[in-house]
């Protein structure tokens, strides 16, 4: 029997890997969107001063949040462990502008009342251990392509609830997601890691409906959520989604502290 080496196996692995996150979130044509807009239709929806808040809108928020959880810890280990210059620099991108996101996702869910997780989810950690186990060789790979994946996976998502949204918080945090999202699409690919042939071939799969959190309490103040922020001596020098020439500048202010904000029970 043939052996396989070790970028063969490391190869399959990444395959693998994209190919189920990409499963429960990407949806095939023609029928891209109709998960998103029954669970607008159908959801739980609270009134606020802001729009209606549906549980699609909810999700996204904490979609956001999660993302900081585990991709900030991400980028903080590719400074530390990669000695590729392409890769700390995605790396970078990635610790400034979930900081920044992460903030604006802690502002909206205490003006908007919505209980945000204060750990990455079970697949994400699963996500950090591949990339705490992978070898020096084959680090750059699996650091790019599990973190370009998932990157890939929540753009159409925001597309969606940045269209049908009725809330003006969540509509300004599809933006802000957006431009940061696009800025590390393509700040991972500049790295020459990543694997578009696999991304290309997991996007062809069937999609499950997102789901959210449930619909804030009247009366109920969630706690407030601790900051993502990177830690040690590791610091981010980018500015949030950098823009280059011939790119739409969206002059988005600064992210608020999310414990200025006046909480409304």
């Amino acid at each position: 029997m043939p052996r396989l080496n070790g970028s063969v196996l490391v190869g399959l692995a990444i395959a693998g890997t994209i190919g189920a996150l990409a499963y429960p979130v990407v949806y095939s044509y023609p029928h891209r969107d109709d998960a998103a807009k029954a669970a607008v239709v159908t959801g739980e929806t609270w009134n606020t001063q802001w729009g209606p808040l549906t549980a699609l809108d909810r999700s996204l928020i904490v979609r956001v949040r999660l993302a900081g959880l585990w991709e900030l810890p991400a980028g903080q280990q590719a400074m530390q462990r990669s000695t590729s210059a392409a890769v700390k620099e995605a790396a970078n991108h990635l610790i400034v502008g979930h900081n920044d996101l992460d903030m604006r996702a802690r502002t909206i869910s205490a003006q908007l009342n919505v209980p945000l997780p204060s750990v990455p989810n079970a697949q994400q950690q699963g996500f950090l251990k591949q990339m705490t186990e992978a070898s020096a060789e084959d680090y750059d790979k699996v650091w790019a392509n599990l973190l370009r994946t998932a990157h890939g996976k929540i753009l159409p998502d925001i597309a969606t609830v940045r269209n049908i949204t009725r809330n003006s918080l969540v509509r300004q945090l599809c933006s802000d997601t957006n431009q940061t999202v696009l800025d590390h699409i393509t700040i991972l690919e500049k790295t020459g890691q990543v694997d578009f042939e696999t991304i290309a071939e997991a996007a062809a799969g069937p999609s499950a409906s997102p789901t959210g959190p449930p619909p804030p309490s009247p009366g109920v103040v969630p706690p407030n959520a601790p900051a993502v922020e990177p830690t040690g001596n590791v610091v981010g020098q980018s500015k949030p989604s950098p823009t280059t020439p011939g790119v739409v500048n969206t002059n988005r202010p600064a992210a608020k502290d999310p414990n200025s904000v006046a909480l409304t029970p």
